[in-house]
């Protein structure tokens, strides 16, 4: 499977796993990318000393918030046009809804919330660079959010292979569980988005 974190990690090693995690922080073309499962994965490696575990959790945290530091100037320089941008094979404009529904939540703290949430997390600092939040309020969020995220996924892969010997075995049942509990704010994101526009047409 092309996507695999397993497949991915042995395929491109180290510096691939830095560029998949800031792809995904902020390329509009890492939205599809497997960070959580990635993380998690690179974690048990280091714990089986595939992979260096100081190495890995300096280089994803930078990766984290460097992509996340593009998306925002991304969005500060071009996004308007963002949001007039047709529907293509990758882009869909309900990506962008997805992020804007989160702020209108969660405001600032979207930075942080939404590392955990696929496709929300790519476009997150995009729309942050859109709006109003003020950069160095973002820098702060961003470094936080990029902290836990990365560092915090990762250690628990690293933790979980310490004490659970040939967890390897189970990767597959795990990762797929990771990708099911990542996808549950989406499930219920897009839940209430369609009971909005219910009650916006029986107005």
């Amino acid at each position: 499977m092309l996507l695999d974190p397993q497949e991915l990690l042995i395929a491109f090693g180290t510096i691939g796993l830095f560029l998949i995690v800031f792809a995904e922080s902020g390329l509009l073309i890492g939205f599809f990318l497997p960070g959580d499962s990635l993380l998690f994965t690179a974690g048990l490696f280091a714990a089986q000393g595939t992979l260096n575990l100081p190495v890995i959790l300096v280089g994803c945290f930078v990766a984290a918030v460097a992509g996340d530091q593009v998306g925002y100037a991304f969005g500060k320089n071009v996004g308007p046009a963002l949001f007039r941008r047709p529907d293509s094979r990758l882009f869909k404009q309900e990506y962008v809804e997805k992020a804007q529904h989160f702020f209108e939540r969660h405001g600032v703290k979207t930075i942080v919330l939404a590392r955990f949430v696929p496709i929300v997390r790519t476009f997150a600092p995009i729309v942050a660079g859109v709006g109003t939040m003020k950069y160095r309020t973002f820098v702060t969020y961003n470094v936080i959010g990029g902290l836990l995220w990365a560092v915090g996924v990762t250690m628990l892969g690293y933790m979980l292979g310490e004490l659970i010997p040939d967890i390897d075995t189970f990767l597959l049942p795990i990762i797929a569980v990771i990708i099911a509990l990542s996808l549950i704010p989406i499930a219920m994101e897009w839940r209430k988005s369609r009971k909005r526009r219910a009650v916006s047409v029986d107005q």
